[in-house]
């Protein structure tokens, strides 16, 4: 008879975690997995890798759940491998062969087609995904036969760049490296390559390397975090406002900051800006998000007192690791 799991003591986790999802794993897989290591309270992940795919999946705790949007609304950079000649039902090596063509493609060739599909092009989205019809994902109509139409949408690649590779016994495949926008399908993209070059292809690996500024260099395997003690797990943990790089910074004094926090808005001599991380007293804690428009700072994503204090005592606490 197997002994009672030991139960784990949550405690409050406050940060962006990013993590080289391994093959095989589900996003959420990898997220419970994460959190358990953790024993945080409160989790979420910016968007779901395929079970196929590996790389950067930043997981968000606490107060950073607040704004892992973010990451939704980011760019992204993936490394992908294209089998030629061969179409399967899923777009990607999980699915079965449908279709099997003779392969002659060149590098003029793959050159030549990379330019159709870069810049903004439009999309139509697989079958094979997590988008909804009526309250259920489009796999399930897919895994029960059924077709549902898609509308299009617009996409944009920054960049595309691909070559032709051997893969053993004559067969080819290509390297692909794309910089794309939100809601970009690379299996679908990988389809529509294939289609371009008249040969078919399929996804055979793909690997995310970089969204929204984090690069894959940052990253924490699985593997690694099992090996960690409970505070190097903890000091992989990066602060909240990790995830705003990107925003303009307003710092408030001790009265402005207590109003904010209660949603007030406050004025100023501020220019006028789309995404405002906001600060007390010394920038030493976020306070949440706003926008300033007129000289006005408008309050978005608010963090409570007890995330503000729970973010400053683990931000000591990991400085002190």
């Amino acid at each position: 008879m197997n002994a009672p799991r030991a139960r784990v003591t949550r405690r409050p986790v406050h940060g962006v975690l990013l993590l080289d999802k391994p093959l095989g794993w589900s996003s959420n897989d990898a997220l419970q997995k994460v959190k358990w290591l953790l024993r945080a309270e409160k989790a979420g992940h910016t968007g779901t890798l395929d079970p196929l795919a590996t790389g950067v999946l930043p997981l968000c705790f606490g107060a950073a759940t607040k704004f892992s949007h973010l990451q939704l609304d980011a760019d992204k950079t993936y490394e992908a491998s294209l089998r030629l000649g061969q179409k399967t039902s899923t777009g990607d090596a999980e699915g079965e062969v449908i279709e099997e063509r003779g392969v002659s493609v060149t590098q003029a060739d793959v050159d030549r087609v990379a330019k159709l599909f870069t810049g903004r092009i439009r999309q139509t989205p697989p079958m094979y995904s997590a988008l909804k019809k009526d309250g259920k994902p489009l796999y399930e109509y897919a895994r029960a036969g059924v077709e549902i139409e898609r509308e299009p949408r617009d996409i944009t690649i920054y960049a595309l760049k691909m070559a032709v590779v051997p893969v053993g016994q004559a067969k080819l495949a290509i390297s692909m490296v794309a910089t794309c926008s939100k809601g970009t399908y690379i299996r679908t993209l990988g389809e529509d390559v294939g289609e371009a070059l008249g040969c078919g292809a399929h996804l055979s690996a793909l690997r995310r390397t970089g969204t929204g500024g984090f690069e894959v260099t940052q990253c924490v395997t699985l593997a690694a975090l099992e090996a960690m003690t409970d505070e190097q797990r903890l000091a992989c943990v990066m602060p909240v406002d990790s995830l705003l790089a990107d925003h303009t910074v307003v710092i408030l004094d001790g009265e402005n900051a207590g109003r904010f926090c209660s949603g007030m808005r406050r004025r100023g001599d501020w220019p006028d800006a789309d995404a405002v991380a906001v600060y007390g007293p010394g920038a030493s804690e976020l306070l949440g998000t706003a926008h300033v428009k007129a000289g006005e700072l408008i309050p978005l994503r608010l963090l409570s007192p007890v995330e503000v204090e729970a973010s400053k005592k683990q931000s000591e606490q990991i400085s002190s690791i």
